[in-house]
């Protein structure tokens, strides 16, 4: 039977996952927490997620830039493909230290598309090859320890999944950039007091917790299958 973490469950390999597994975890309890939180703690200015995009966007020369709902909840984004900024429904109509701190964090994604960031610039290129990596790795791994003669494939499967790898690697500046401008925009611009900072970047260093986390899953994965190809050759 296969697993979500490969196709042997009882592959030795996989104690290399585990460190990260329980990272993911943690990552996953702290956002939820700290989103949580804050989510019911109100800004003394009392701006909802979408008037505090708004006015940084335009404050930015950012007017053309629309604001529009995201379905679900944490389906806030930037969409640098459309231009388009899009905060869940409690972003968008909340007034909480998260709802400020998540719609200036994804302002923070539009700037950085405005005034071209280069690693923001450099993750756009490589994500359609890693959603492309990331699809078709594990046919192609499967394939090659399944057939011993094809293990070529693996090699192929083994690529395919780095580049999704490398695309969270690149992800990790993309998103701490993106932070530290919503805490200076919103410390600059007045939308939080000071007692309201340590909240602002508890939730943000919340969520980038979580881009570190994947990338670390991602880079265990990569390094058990390379233990596990280079184990059958």
């Amino acid at each position: 039977m296969f697993n979500q973490y490969g196709f042997f469950p009882f592959d030795p390999t996989m104690i290399i996952l585990i460190p990260a597994i329980i990272f993911t975890l943690y990552a996953q309890s702290k956002v939820k927490s700290s989103f949580g939180k804050y989510l019911n703690v109100p800004t003394r200015r009392s701006y909802t997620g979408a008037q505090v995009a708004r006015m940084l966007l335009d404050r930015n020369g950012l007017r053309d830039i629309p604001i529009e709902f995201a379905k679900g909840q944490l389906g806030d984004h930037y969409d640098p493909t459309k231009r388009v900024l899009r905060l869940s429904g409690e972003v968008y109509q909340g007034s909480s230290i998260t709802s400020t701190s998540v719609a200036a964090h994804e302002v923070g994604h539009a700037i950085q598309h405005s005034n071209g960031y280069i690693p923001l610039s450099l993750r756009n290129m490589v994500f359609p090859v890693a959603r492309f990596g990331s699809s078709a790795a594990w046919g192609f791994i499967m394939i090659g320890l399944l057939i011993p003669n094809l293990g070529g494939l693996m090699d192929i499967g083994i690529f395919l999944f780095g580049t999704a790898v490398v695309f969270q690697l690149i992800t990790l500046p993309v998103e701490f950039n993106a932070s530290r401008r919503a805490l200076e925009m919103l410390d600059d611009n007045g939308f939080i007091v000071d007692e309201e900072k340590r909240g602002v970047q508890n939730v943000l260093r919340a969520a980038a917790l979580t881009y570190v986390a994947a990338m670390a899953s991602g880079l265990a994965q990569l390094m058990r299958l390379i233990l596990i190809r280079n184990r059958r050759r």
